[in-house]
């Protein structure tokens, strides 16, 4: 394992985040807090508790899983974009790096963003609303198991985008839906028997429902189930990109 090849990675991609701390953390948070004032406060007080928390603790962690998706697949598909855009890909595929330390630096940078990410807005929301955390080591869990998954799952689409457009499309027109249509700020519980069945369909219900019940012990499906599913998502991706690199589908082209 060239554990100098991957800090190096690691690094470069960590001081990259620095230089555009506006657009990778400012800017997040600021959306977020935004929705804590809309929802939370404006909306939240004319909404009833669910299940015995208010309204406004009760979105926190669909808000935060939000935006560690979007984080996670934009930070990560955009870090192996852009050495695909302007040509230098091909020397680190040159050099004596393996694959696997490749997506380890690659990926481990994407996730630690997203993941001191998760951690501000979630101070911040405590800013806002009163918020308990019953499960914090399976809080802790989710938060990484979530960050690395999609971080995996950006880090393909970084590979398989040919234009900027395609690396905004799946985030933009797939994931931000799912995951508003996942119970980001409601229970699907809420919702007719034959939609609460057709939301079972959508994966983002698992993460945020297990997500939600490592602080209130409150979920719409089985913590287990929803552990299987994201496990199962990170076994999809490490399988995928283990095909990628074996065949050299869009690296070597």
């Amino acid at each position: 394992m060239n554990l100098y090849a991957i800090k190096a990675i690691y690094l470069f991609e960590m001081h990259r985040t620095w230089r555009t701390i506006m657009q990778s953390v400012i800017s997040p948070v600021i959306s977020t807090s935004l929705y804590f004032v809309v929802f939370g406060s404006a909306i939240g007080g004319r909404i009833p508790e669910i299940s015995g928390v208010s309204y406004g603790a009760f979105i926190v962690p669909g808000l935060i899983m939000l935006s560690l998706l979007t984080q996670s697949i934009s930070n990560a598909s955009f870090g192996i974009y852009f050495p695909k855009f302007v040509g230098t890909i091909y020397e680190l595929l040159s050099a004596p790096v393996s694959y696997l330390e490749i997506v380890i630096a690659y990926v481990g940078a994407a996730a630690t963003k997203s993941i001191i990410l998760g951690v501000i807005i979630l101070g911040t929301a405590a800013l806002f609303v009163p918020l308990r955390i019953d499960h914090p080591f399976m809080m802790l869990l989710f938060l990484v198991l979530t960050a690395v998954t999609f971080s995996l799952f950006g880090f393909i689409i970084g590979i398989w985008a040919d234009g900027f457009e395609k690396l905004q499309l799946v985030p933009l027109m797939i994931i931000t839906p799912l995951t508003f249509l996942g119970g980001s700020f409601y229970s699907i519980e809420m919702l007719p028997p034959f939609w609460q069945k057709v939301t079972l369909f959508n994966p983002v219900v698992y993460l945020i429902s297990g997500f939600r019940w490592s602080f209130f012990s409150l979920s719409d499906v089985h913590i287990g189930i929803s552990l299987a599913m994201t496990a199962a998502f990170l076994l999809a991706c490490i399988l995928l990109l283990r095909w990628i690199f074996k065949t050299g589908y869009r690296l070597k082209s």
